[in-house]
């Protein structure tokens, strides 16, 4: 459906002579082991969303590094921000937390800084259902290991809970997780990226001045904000749910 989505918009930019593509394109082809391997929006964009995100951790370590008398602005920005996120995780994964801080963090911060980039003339590298599939699947795997690991043979058990019937049931919604995880995910940030679009080329140059400024805070700044706390809450709370106490 977003594929569709994708093409009736981009169909409408082409037609209408619109200055904006949201299209994922393909910037260099090689042949690798038998089969081509290309270098794409999404790739450039996650390559530039994570050297941003290095780029400020680095900063935030030398500012820490640093021996100040008092603590500077950008050590308590980076103070406030972590004691935030470990009190999420504390929060909704108890004494399992540490196993899974470090993890849950940083995928939060990373879909934020992608959700975000539409502000800075990106593509968003979650408006590709490939880049939401792929944490969704890290997740699934992090999932089910807790599940086999603090359960044992006993979770086979489970797949059977409360009759016997329920069983395909059970296993399809295992897997089901992972793609609907990665679904709300792409479809929201998708969405966002064609309205946006849509705006840019089809709209008269008028009202391409401040209105498109509440629109990006919208659907960056606010949706993106919202879309990055359910991923992380349902990450949190899949696991924590497969523990057996």
């Amino acid at each position: 459906m977003g594929n569709g989505a994708a093409g009736l918009a981009g169909r409408l930019l082409l037609d209408g002579g619109g200055d904006v593509d949201f299209f994922i394109h393909s910037y260099l082809e090689f042949p690798l082991f038998g089969t081509t391997v290309s270098i794409n929006t999404t790739m450039v964009c996650t390559v530039i969303v994570c050297l941003a995100i290095l780029v400020l951790c680095l900063i935030l370590r030398h500012e820490i590094m640093k021996d100040y008398d008092e603590p500077n602005t950008l050590q308590n920005i980076a103070e406030l921000l972590v004691e935030f996120l470990d009190g999420m995780v504390e929060g909704s994964m108890g004494k399992h937390a540490p196993k899974y801080r470090n993890y849950v963090e940083m995928l939060m911060i990373f879909i934020i800084f992608s959700n975000t980039s539409g502000l800075f003339g990106l593509r968003p590298p979650t408006a590709d259902f490939a880049t939401t599939f792929a944490m969704a699947l890290i997740t699934f795997f992090l999932i089910e290991y807790a599940w086999i690991r603090y359960n044992g043979i006993a979770f086979v058990k489970d797949l059977f809970e409360p009759f016997p019937i329920f069983f395909p049931v059970n296993v399809i919604s295992e897997f089901a997780t992972p793609v609907s995880m990665s679904l709300r995910l792409f479809g929201n940030v998708l969405s966002g990226t064609i309205m946006l679009g849509l705006w840019y080329a089809l709209m008269p140059w008028f009202a391409k001045i401040g209105i498109p400024a509440a629109l990006h805070g919208y659907f960056d700044l606010f949706s993106g904000a919202i879309q990055t706390y359910v991923f992380g809450m349902l990450t949190m709370t899949f696991v924590t749910d497969k523990y057996p106490d």
